[in-house]
């Protein structure tokens, strides 16, 4: 990957996009993983209506060319089929049209990271909670695999863990849900900081990176794995 100034002395940049969660963020930083740019809203279900415009939006005011770009970053989940998808195709569809390499970056694990940085606790001992479903929840600690919560069981805590909760307002509790929302506002630039880490040790194949959803659409399953545990759909569809 070219240096900050590109390889014909102008600025280069690389561009992160995260659609996992009902809140899109687009952020645009240095090669190194400075932010220089960024916008998230609120996209409910409709994750692709305004995701190309506040890409050219983005970009715009940090008073960049897409041609400045060395790299795309996306997050990967756990999420959603619908919002994860657009997301991935439109990170895949940019880093194939400008010949630039992309990186896969765990949403799940940004948002730790941003939750440790934000409220000052240690990364392993944060405890992420996302939706599956309109019931079940998802739990997350870093360096683990997600793990499936049915409907009524909570995830084992020790006293010093920290609770984060994502998309579960009334699902969780409200200290939880309030430290998610703190996470979230750092989540652009954990996605910049550990994506710029991942190009720089090497990007991901193009045709082979696929998220991790949690919720397939309706005619869509993931085969049963042996164990009879949960399996996270990660084939290409």
């Amino acid at each position: 990957m070219s240096g900050p100034g590109g390889p014909d002395g102008r600025r280069a940049a690389i561009l992160a996009i995260d659609t996992a969660t009902t809140r899109v963020v687009v952020a645009v930083g240095s090669p190194r993983g400075e932010p220089l740019g960024l916008s998230t809203w609120t996209a409910g279900h409709r994750h692709g209506e305004h995701l190309l415009p506040s890409i050219g939006r983005v970009l715009g005011e940090a008073n960049l060319r897409r041609s400045r770009l060395r790299g795309v970053i996306v997050g990967t989940g756990p999420g959603a089929f619908t919002g994860l998808r657009v997301g991935l195709a439109t990170a895949k569809a940019l880093a194939h049209g400008l010949h630039v390499p992309i990186a896969g970056v765990s949403t799940a694990a940004a948002l730790i990271e941003a939750a440790a940085a934000g409220d000052g606790v240690a990364a392993r001992r944060v405890v992420l909670l996302l939706p599956a479903g309109p019931s079940d929840r998802v739990f997350v600690r870093l360096g683990l695999p997600p793990r499936l919560l049915p409907a009524g069981t909570e995830p084992e805590l020790d006293s010093a863990d920290a609770l984060v909760a994502v998309d579960l307002d009334g699902r969780a509790p409200a200290d939880a849900v309030a430290a998610g929302e703190r996470a979230r506002e750092r989540l652009g630039h954990e996605l910049l900081r550990l994506g710029a880490a991942r190009l720089a040790a090497g990007a991901d194949d193009l045709a082979t990176l696929v998220p991790e959803y949690v919720t397939l659409p309706r005619g869509v399953s993931a085969p049963a794995p042996a164990g009879g545990g949960v399996e996270w759909s990660r084939g290409p569809r």
